[in-house]
């Protein structure tokens, strides 16, 4: 057991936090294995191979144990559909009057294209390939869900579709809405920003991200939206412009952060969802209280670090984070 601050961090991110670096790559390699057998179907959509792109918190690397999905988006050539985007952020997709790939895949009565029959093609052929035929396969809202009983994991294959340039010369992948329709969204610009700003701060702020999910798990609290709470952290680091070699500085400046900013609008930084912060004024209370707690607990806990009495401020530590915080000694 450890017997300094430094050490039990590094044992907890290691051993609790962060995901094993052996079930990594074997989830990268079963990933693009998956890439490979839907790539190769035939008698299928027309493939759009070039866009396909994984997204989510194992792409982006914030993901903490279990590793428990991967978001993977596989994206469909067009062949002559057009889209439509409605004031509320639903986006149609017009297939032509004669589309041999997407006739079939229409709602009724219309040209428009039906994201949930997609997605149910998704499942259809995936279960017909061997290696998936005795897999666990179905349609949630916005992907077809693969689990294996080989892995810990699931898949979650989101079909897409890629834009070409609008008049402001931006591209984006749309992607089923859960309610038969298609959405707006851009995976690139979320995966380039958590690179950036941790690239800006040395390389600290992915620790800090998972070790912040990590708290918000216990069941103290209401929980954030991990992509709302992964924001919250990102925009304290893009504003502070710099990070702390040592985790627990980070976690410390974070929680204070939350405690105040809370309150406040998270706007989406791809400028497509608006305000990510849809908690209700209980549960941002709830939510500020238990992080000014917790605030003034790891204050205590770096106080003990410098009078060099790391029994206590692993003692303290151990109250921010529960029991799988490593133990003094």
């Amino acid at each position: 057991m450890p017997i300094t601050v430094n050490a039990s961090f590094t044992q907890f991110m290691a051993n609790t936090v962060n995901l094993d670096s052996t079930k990594t790559t074997t989830a990268r390699a079963s990933r693009d294995f998956l890439k490979g057998k839907i790539a190769g179907l035939s008698d299928f959509f027309p493939l759009f191979s070039n866009k396909d792109i994984s997204f989510g918190s194992f792409a982006r690397r914030t993901k903490i144990r279990p590793l428990d999905d991967i978001d993977m988006i596989f994206t469909l050539s067009a062949h002559g559909c057009t889209w439509e985007e409605s004031f509320d952020g639903t986006v149609y997709l017009n297939t032509p009057t004669d589309s041999p790939e997407y006739k079939n895949y229409r709602h009724d009565n219309s040209y428009r294209l039906n994201s949930r029959k997609i997605i149910n093609r998704f499942v259809s052929e995936l279960s017909s390939i061997s290696h998936y035929e005795s897999a666990d396969l179905h349609r949630n809202q916005n992907a077809a869900t693969l689990k294996l009983t080989s892995y810990d994991w699931n898949f979650d294959i989101v079909p897409a579709f890629f834009t070409t340039e609008d008049a402001d010369r931006k591209t984006y992948y749309l992607i089923p809405d859960g309610n038969g329709n298609w959405m707006k969204t851009d995976p690139r610009l979320d995966r380039q920003r958590v690179t950036d700003i941790n690239q800006q701060c040395g390389g600290h702020v992915l620790n800090a991200i998972r070790a912040i999910k990590y708290w918000q798990r216990r069941t103290t609290m209401p929980s954030m939206p991990s992509y709302l709470l992964e924001n919250l952290v990102l925009n304290y680091f893009a504003e502070k412009g710099e990070a702390s070699l040592f985790v627990d500085i980070n976690i410390i400046n974070v929680l204070q952060y939350i405690k105040d900013n809370i309150w406040w609008n998270v706007n989406d930084p791809k400028g497509i969802q608006g305000n990510l912060n849809t908690l209700s004024w209980d549960e941002k209370t709830k939510i500020s209280r238990k992080a000014e707690t917790d605030f003034n607990t790891a204050l205590a806990a770096h106080e003990f670090e410098k009078e060099e009495d790391h029994k206590k401020a692993i003692g303290e530590w151990r109250k921010v984070f529960g029991n799988d915080f490593p133990q003094y000694g």
